[in-house]
């Protein structure tokens, strides 16, 4: 095994990770509808936007680059 074909299983073990996070969000946003106050999912995520437009421009920005990398 090479550091290569390493680096490579690390790389697609945190692809899976966050993948599985993201498909989590939209589950924990149902959940949170219908039963609400189970995940808190929706003020955690207020809080998260509310700490990018808090610094205004420089957290507009951080806020499109957090996007970007997700996408």
């Amino acid at each position: 095994m090479n550091i290569n074909a390493a680096l490579a299983g690390l790389g697609n073990l945190a692809k899976g990770v966050t993948g599985l996070g993201l498909a989590l969000i939209p589950t924990a946003l149902v959940v949170d509808v219908f039963y609400p106050g189970t995940t808190d999912i929706v003020a955690n995520l207020g809080h998260l936007v509310e700490s990018f437009t808090g610094e205004g421009l420089t957290g507009l920005v951080v806020l499109l680059l957090v996007l970007a990398i997700v996408d």
